[in-house]
């Protein structure tokens, strides 16, 4: 399907583009070069489309910007510029409290501060100086030139997807060009307007692993804490795709974002980042920065305790499923003595070990069960069947090591290590 390109933007583009289609050619892209400097655009996160032209460019006479902290960007960069694509269950208010009473933001940000006090482009959370704007004068000072040309009744003028030149702008990595018209288009009350999927210019700027341009867009006004059609913010958009730069760049920025916001599968964005994580198992690097994705929202107070709405898994729940044991270990170690009030919670009845101990055939089902054990599971809970974990067990000889250990209701010898998983 072809593209209307907004009035006053046209003349400015070699060819028409969608904003789905150039995340999908951004993701196709990658895929053909071997780059990953975050997750790539998921093959589903963003419509198909039939073969179309080039991306558009801009014709200025704007000098290629230079590559930055978070990589390449501008139309002279040599490398990709981004890569991929209810209701609370709480008051955010008590959600928020629960996590700093955890002491675990506290923790997490001393942290986060020492590894990171000699990074220039990544202040402490509270520290703002460093989000004053960034981008070139000269070049910012010809976008307002020609947006100004451009004039506001064009800029507000949407395609048949709903996209304006600033969803274009800002999918296309063009920060001047971005800059200037959402300097328009929030003086005017119209910085959030949506296309067809009910994407902020600043949401896709996350899909687009734009970190600069979300921090932009963000200082400049943008509704933080936005949501598109699915129910996603930037930080469910960032955690699904693995992207921990949008997730500093929002950081960096002295707004208040919501962690505790809910999609529509009633889903927080640090359950996204444990499903996205559990997905990725063994696919490095983008493990890594699903794990660094878990570890900024836990330092943003991100309440680890928090059940999702439809079968009130817990993030520990929802890894014991997977059998994710790198990522269980991460969790259980980092809550150090609040993983006792943590360990044992319910879905729907089942603590994690009773979800450990129905894992039938799974090659790691020792090594989980042991993990929990050790961190204080309780091999006496029952769910609503009345049920132990060790009535879970599959019958037979190869569980009756782990059917003495859990009646014996202490923790025997273990493995020495836990293994990756392949």
């Amino acid at each position: 399907m072809g593209m209307r390109v907004p009035k006053g933007c046209k003349d400015r583009v070699t060819a028409a583009q969608t904003v789905r289609k150039l995340l999908e050619q951004k993701r196709l892209q990658q895929s053909a070069q071997g780059h990953s400097p975050g997750a790539l655009i998921p093959p589903r996160a963003v419509e198909t489309s039939q073969p179309g032209p080039d991306p558009y460019d801009v014709a200025s006479t704007f000098v290629p910007l230079e590559t930055s902290a978070y990589g390449a960007a501008g139309s002279g960069a040599t490398e990709p510029v981004y890569s991929s694509k209810m209701p609370p269950a709480l008051p955010y208010e008590q959600a928020a409290a629960e996590a700093q009473d955890s002491n675990l933001y506290t923790g997490l940000r001393s942290s986060w501060t020492e590894q990171n006090q000699n990074n220039a482009y990544l202040p402490v959370p509270g520290n703002y100086q460093a989000a004053f704007v960034d981008v070139d004068p000269v070049e910012l000072a010809q976008a307002r030139a020609q947006i100004q040309n451009v004039g506001l009744t064009h800029l507000l003028q949407q395609d048949e997807d709903g996209d304006t030149c600033l969803h274009l702008f800002v999918a296309q990595g063009r920060r001047p060009l971005a800059y200037a018209t959402a300097e328009m288009l929030r003086d005017c009350g119209r910085l959030d307007i949506k296309e067809h999927r009910g994407k902020t210019p600043l949401l896709v700027a996350a899909a687009a692993n734009q970190p600069e341009i979300v921090k932009d867009l963000i200082m400049l006004g943008a509704d933080v804490n936005a949501v598109d059609q699915k129910g996603q913010t930037v930080l469910h958009l960032a955690t699904t795709y693995g992207l921990s730069r949008v997730i500093e760049a929002v950081m960096m920025t002295p707004v208040h974002v919501n962690t505790e916001a809910r999609n529509f599968e009633g889903l927080t964005p640090l359950h996204c980042a444990v499903i996205a994580h559990n997905a990725a198992q063994g696919s490095e690097p983008l493990s890594q920065e699903l794990l660094q994705c878990v570890r900024l929202l836990l330092q943003l107070g991100a309440n680890y305790r928090c059940q999702d709405l439809k079968s009130n898994k817990t993030i520990l729940h929802l890894a014991v499923q997977a059998a994710n044991l790198p990522l269980i270990d991460f969790l259980l170690r980092l809550l150090g003595q609040k993983v006792q009030s943590f360990i044992n919670m319910k879905a729907h009845g089942n603590t994690a070990l009773h979800m450990a101990a129905g894992l039938h055939g799974q090659p790691f089902q020792e090594h989980l069960v042991h993990l929990l054990l050790q961190h204080g599971a309780d091999p006496s809970a029952r769910n609503l069947e009345n049920e132990q974990p060790v009535h879970l067990l599959a019958p037979g000889p190869a569980t009756e090591q782990l059917r003495l250990l859990l009646r014996s209701r202490r923790l025997g010898p273990g493995p020495a290590y836990l293994p990756s998983l392949p």
